[in-house]
């Protein structure tokens, strides 16, 4: 286990995080006593092929999912230790989330629906008008913000929904399969995005994405298969997202996964 001050000083800390669902009269363990940590401005990507857990982990970490062992710590906050309400309200100020499928609100402006989680909160808008700005011009949608979502563009969605979940400034931003309902241009913008977002704004950001392409965006990627975590490589070691696949697949067919301890981070 991490000591306190380890765990307070990351924005995400998973210990021994084994999570259980039953189908009929069978239980399926869909994480295994995964471990790993994620530091300051870090952009992390976990890949794994379907049904390896990816997307289980990442409902973990954004405390969607109860777990049957282990912990998830987000800026020193252990969830497990959360009621339902105070869960709910961590999460809305301290955990971005981006999905696939948008998840806008097709009646509200893309101002509006990125506010959204501030007026949720209770708050007034205005707090955090300087910020909606910034981020309205950091990713190009300042001349969009008074359209509705069925009046923008797939890409200009997504921005939408990036926004969102930077608007209250979390220590966590977590994505599922981003650019799973893009084009693979607008793909690559988005990742090229959310990369430039951890280097020059210092965002911590981990995307759950079978997509090399996407991964390879990423400073470091954690792989699992059978809910277990594999191994863990930083992107740097290769020259494009075709190099980063190949050395993907030679993981993800090895035989044997490394212990419930997994990759520091």
């Amino acid at each position: 286990m991490s000591s306190p001050s380890q765990i307070v000083s990351k924005p995400l800390v998973v210990e021994r995080v084994t999570k259980r669902f039953r189908q009929g009269s069978s239980v399926v363990e869909a994480l295994k006593g995964v471990t790993l940590q994620v530091e300051p401005g870090e952009f992390v990507a976990v890949m794994g092929a379907s049904g390896s857990g990816k997307s289980t982990l990442l409902h973990a970490m954004a405390g969607l999912t109860r777990l049957d062992a282990g912990a998830v710590i987000v800026d020193g906050q252990d969830l497990s230790r959360l009621s339902d309400s105070k869960l709910t309200r961590f999460r809305r100020r301290r955990i971005g989330l981006v999905f696939q499928a948008f998840n806008l609100i097709p009646s509200l402006t893309a101002e509006e629906n990125i506010t959204l989680p501030i007026v949720s909160d209770g708050r007034s808008e205005s707090e955090v008008k300087p910020r909606l700005d910034l981020l309205l011009d950091r990713l190009g949608i300042a001349g969009r913000r008074g359209h509705r979502p069925d009046a923008l563009s797939g890409g200009e969605q997504q921005r939408v929904a990036i926004a969102r979940a930077l608007i209250t400034n979390p220590a966590l931003v977590l994505a599922d399969e981003p650019t799973g309902s893009l084009d693979s241009v607008t793909g690559q913008l988005i990742c090229e995005l959310l990369r430039s977002l951890c280097v020059e704004q210092g965002h911590t950001i981990v995307v759950v994405t079978h997509e090399p392409a996407v991964a390879a965006w990423a400073s470091r990627v954690v792989v699992l298969r059978d809910g277990q975590l594999l191994s863990e490589f930083p992107t740097s070691e290769f020259h494009n997202a075709q190099g980063l696949a190949a050395h993907y697949l030679e993981i993800a067919n090895c035989p044997a996964p490394l212990s419930p301890e997994g990759a520091k981070l």
